[in-house]
């Protein structure tokens, strides 16, 4: 049994909401930390309450007219060449108290992210060690170092290496969540023996891994999470374990899988001020506006007998974009003239090649497909309002949050069976459960039988169809449900950590 005070907990990403997003990360870090907070207010794991503290870049595209702050701490992180000056800033966002860290290596990179590894490599390594100081710096020692991606397992690393002789560490855990295993930071060598973090040596880790960041956090965090049940269970197998497999096999115990959640404040079709009609479960008929209003927006035969199919995401071979043009181009195709029509938009930016291929098919079938290449958020929450169905044909998805806004408004997801996309999407022969509709394997054939498959329901049996989407409105995926189970892991971490071991 715990009998601790205060839990503190330091809480790492390279991005996080509503400060800086570009991707789902920035979703998490700007969500869990909070829920966490909120979470273990009310409940009765920890007694005397969470302090939770996020730390994040202080990257040079962070809006400081919106989110002014004030400076926290300065000092020096050691590079082997020179002392990097660190400069601390501190603003509070809903209640949450977070760390900007700036620095040079920080400074000289406006993105989050960089097209030249090796720069954030430097980049990130230097962020992972500077947030640890600043703990030491401000005396605040973390019960727990939550860590996220290759971006901050430097952090993780560095903890191992210098806990079993460093006094104010001693009782720290650790504790890495993976969000997309293939980034491993490929490039961080350099960069790490340049911050005197030598790679690893005879580890279990296979030899061509033991001097990248993900790697080495991987190894020697206490804990390892990915952000859904089934893909902790995928990154075991050779498919998508990113040559780690055998590895993440043999240290299975210390792998578990939470679901990633949604935060349902900012997504909800009953107060979301983009939609021409807001609307619930409850009042499910209203939701057409949004339909009619989108296919006017966009010029398309405003029909809301005619099914829309939407995929909003980034366009990226990961995400099966082609997949998806390559099966409604086969379905126009073979529709005979006199068949039922159905209209398709994609939205977003990436790959020039996916963004060619939507193009095209936008060219070829001006009357029913619509191409929008652009990242558009008031759009996409239309999208989400007025499509019928959300395509989600992602070769692998480690969670995914778009099939749950897909949901929560109302719109019924296709999705290739894989990581979150399984946990979260419910297609079994009892009708009675189902939330949407699940394919495999990874094909344009696939998703094209699935989507007949969708459309079939749609336009027969239409009862079916609207309790398919109160069903799928009424899931709980908020964050507070996430934040308790990473509530408990975090007390399981806590009662075990006088058992630091040596990685192996």
């Amino acid at each position: 049994m715990l009998n601790l005070p205060r839990v503190n907990v330091l809480f790492m990403a390279s991005e996080a909401d509503p400060l800086i997003k570009v991707g789902g990360l920035g979703d998490v870090a700007g969500s869990l930390p909070r829920a966490l907070r909120t979470v273990s207010s009310s409940s009765s794991i920890f007694p005397s309450g969470l302090d939770v503290r996020l730390v994040i870049p202080f990257h040079p595209s962070i809006r400081t007219d919106l989110y002014p702050s004030r400076l926290e701490a300065e000092f020096i992180v050691h590079r082997i060449d020179q002392d990097l000056q660190v400069r601390v800033f501190a603003l509070e966002v809903d209640g949450l108290l977070i760390y900007l860290v700036g620095g040079k290596p920080i400074e000289q990179e406006t993105g989050v992210y960089s097209a030249d590894l090796e720069t954030d490599s430097y980049k990130y390594v230097y962020f992972s060690l500077a947030a640890l100081e600043l703990a030491r710096k401000l005396d605040w020692k973390p019960d727990i170092l939550h860590a996220n991606d290759w971006h901050t397992s430097p952090a993780i690393y560095a903890l191992a290496l210098n806990r079993p002789t460093d006094r104010f560490f001693t009782q720290t855990t650790s504790l890495l969540t993976i969000h997309n295993l293939p980034y491993l930071g490929a490039m961080t060598g350099p960069a790490l023996e340049a911050f005197e973090l030598p790679p690893t040596e005879t580890t279990s880790l296979p030899a061509w891994a033991g001097h990248m960041a993900l790697p080495l956090g991987l190894l020697t965090a206490d804990r390892i999470v990915a952000v859904s049940p089934g893909y902790a269970k995928e990154i075991m197998t050779e498919e998508f374990g990113s040559g780690l497999h055998y590895f993440l096999r043999a240290h299975a115990k210390k792998v578990t899988g939470i679901l990633n959640g949604l935060d349902t404040h900012k997504w909800d079709p009953a107060t979301d001020k983009e939609l021409t009609t807001i609307f619930s479960s409850t009042n499910l008929p209203d939701r057409v506006a949004n339909k009619t209003f989108l296919q006017g927006e966009l010029g398309l035969e405003v029909n809301p007998s005619i099914p829309i199919a939407a995929m909003v995401t980034r366009m990226d071979p990961q995400k099966g974009v082609d997949l998806a043009v390559d099966a409604l181009r086969s379905m126009l195709l073979s529709l005979p003239t006199s068949a039922p029509t159905f209209q398709a938009i994609f939205l977003g930016t990436g790959n020039p090649v996916l963004e060619g291929m939507a193009r095209r098919l936008e060219i070829d079938y001006p009357d029913r497909i619509r191409a929008l290449i652009t990242y558009n958020e008031s759009l996409s929450r239309r999208i989400y309002a007025g499509a019928d169905v959300l395509l989600m044909p992602s070769r692998y998805e480690p969670c995914g949050l778009s099939q749950m806004i897909a949901m929560h408004y109302g719109c019924v997801p296709i999705a290739h069976a894989t990581g979150g996309l399984s946990d979260t999407i419910r297609d079994s022969a009892d009708s009675g459960l189902n939330t949407g509709f699940l394919f495999k394997p990874a094909t344009s054939t696939a998703l094209e039988e699935a989507i007949q498959r969708a459309f079939t329901v749609y336009r027969h049996d239409p009862l079916t169809w609207q309790t398919m989407q109160v069903r799928g409105m009424k899931q709980d995926f908020s964050w507070d449900r996430s934040a308790m189970e990473y509530l408990k892991l975090y007390k399981s971490l806590l009662e075990h950590r006088m058992d630091h071991g040596k990685y192996v």
